[in-house]
């Protein structure tokens, strides 16, 4: 996919690959050439959230996004249990088969949840010859990092009820389109064919029935949550948040709350921008990257 054609999410389709997960189709992006930087991207979306920052990204490193198991691309099972570990395990596993090893981390939202899981198994692994690969770098983007700061929307929390079920098969692109918006800055909302790009991909392979089970990461982020503020606070890795200060779920609280637990926080604060700096305002998010992984 060359940094001069337009990217449409056609053309990302079909440029994309195809890792096969313990029986399960991984859809991924993976170009350009240097350092490594595995993007990691959110609920209820997918890797084409990068999609602005992709020419920039693409220049500087060799990006590797992917769809994790039920969302975007990739295959969507119905009966099996989504979970942060799972989702951390298969990125290993692609990791592996491309034969990468070291990487910088940029996540967002729910990727941010993985990528703490992935800390806090290198931080778990002391020695050096035990670690099986190594994080030179974590960028955050918005995301639930603390669950005490988590303000999640009103339909995420009747779909964690026993309501979910029958919630996310009646969900429509315009209750989602609402929704959605709300979560952006108030001059950075997302236009009618962003919101069709989303909604096609999150009802791909008739995913929307997922949505209550994909939720599941709201119980797990309070059930690890020492586990993975610990590895934050403990790390070597350099820690950054770039965050969209405007972010109703995970906005200035948020990062007050960062700057109070984590350790010589480094914080890039993107005024006016909501919960998805990466689609509101790309060129000041890869100027923040590019200023951090030098």
């Amino acid at each position: 996919m060359s940094n001069t054609e337009a990217l449409t999410l056609s053309r990302w389709r079909s440029s994309g690959k195809i890792f096969i997960s313990d029986g399960f189709q991984i859809f991924y992006q993976d170009e350009g050439r240097g350092e490594v930087l595995l993007c990691i991207h959110g609920f209820p979306t997918a890797s084409w959230d990068w999609h602005l920052l992709w020419p920039d990204l693409t220049k500087r490193f060799r990006v590797v996004a992917p769809d994790m198991l039920g969302f975007g691309f990739s295959d969507k099972p119905k009966q099996h249990e989504y979970s942060i570990l799972a989702q951390a395990a298969l990125l290993k596993q692609l990791l592996r088969a491309l034969g990468i090893t070291t990487f910088h981390i940029l996540a967002h939202d729910y990727g941010d949840t993985v990528a703490q899981e992935l800390l806090a198994q290198y931080e778990e692994a002391r020695a050096p010859a035990s670690k099986e690969f190594q994080i030179k770098s974590l960028c955050f983007l918005n995301g639930g990092l603390f669950p005490e700061t988590h303000h999640p929307r009103l339909i995420q929390k009747m779909l964690l009820s026993p309501l979910g079920p029958m919630l996310s098969r009646l969900l429509s692109q315009k209750s989602f389109s609402k929704s959605f918006s709300a979560v952006f800055g108030p001059h950075t909302k997302p236009s009618a064919a962003e919101l069709e790009e989303f909604w096609f991909l999150i009802n791909y392979n008739a995913g929307k029935r997922l949505s209550h089970k994909l939720l599941h990461y709201m119980p797990e982020r309070k059930k690890h949550r020492s586990r993975w503020v610990g590895a934050m606070q403990q790390t070597h890795v350099p820690l950054r948040l770039i965050d969209g200060t405007a972010d109703p779920i995970s906005g200035e609280h948020m990062v007050k709350r960062y700057e109070a637990l984590v350790p010589n926080a480094n914080v890039v604060r993107l005024q006016g921008i909501g919960h998805y700096p990466q689609v509101e305002s790309p060129r000041a998010v890869s100027k923040a990257v590019f200023a951090f992984i030098v």
